[in-house]
């Protein structure tokens, strides 16, 4: 099995513009393109696709933000965005895909938690975070998603 996390680059980033969910998940996550204007604006903000046996299968971004917490004086890793493509779903490319982005942001950041926020009424995507041990930790994000976080 190949899995692949890759930047965006001018080499694929007009396959990365392609990606989308299907019609009942657009409400949950911002297309590719508002991602890699916020990516633009915001340095934090690393875009990536992500790769399956050699095919370009989703997207995420992910960033160290310097907020402070008691346990972490150097910020939070923020897995921001993840999504399979809609051509992709349902064959078991969200759960590979999410253990390979959080073992390259442990290894990446060297980092104790995983941050990432939720609407909660996403329910398969709620599934998925808390089948890779993410939790509620009371906290709302600036848009009111509630946050969990994964300890490592």
């Amino acid at each position: 099995m190949s899995i692949k996390i890759k930047a965006v680059t001018d080499d694929n980033r007009t396959a990365i513009l392609a990606l989308h969910v299907s019609e009942n998940q657009i409400s949950y996550i911002e297309s590719t393109k508002a991602c890699l204007e916020d990516a633009k604006e915001c340095h934090y903000y690393k875009p990536v696709g992500l790769y399956y046996e050699g095919d370009l299968v989703g997207f995420a971004m992910y960033g160290l933000f310097p907020e402070y917490d008691e346990d972490n004086k150097n910020g939070r890793v923020w897995l921001d965005r993840f999504f399979i493509d809609e051509h992709y779903q349902g064959k078991g490319l969200g759960k590979k895909m999410l253990k390979a982005l959080i073992q390259h942001l442990a290894e990446l950041y060297k980092c104790k938690r995983i941050y990432l926020s939720i609407f909660e009424n996403n329910i398969h995507a709620l599934r998925l975070y808390q089948r890779f041990g993410f939790q509620f930790n009371g906290e709302l994000d600036f848009s009111g998603e509630k946050v969990m976080v994964k300890e490592l």
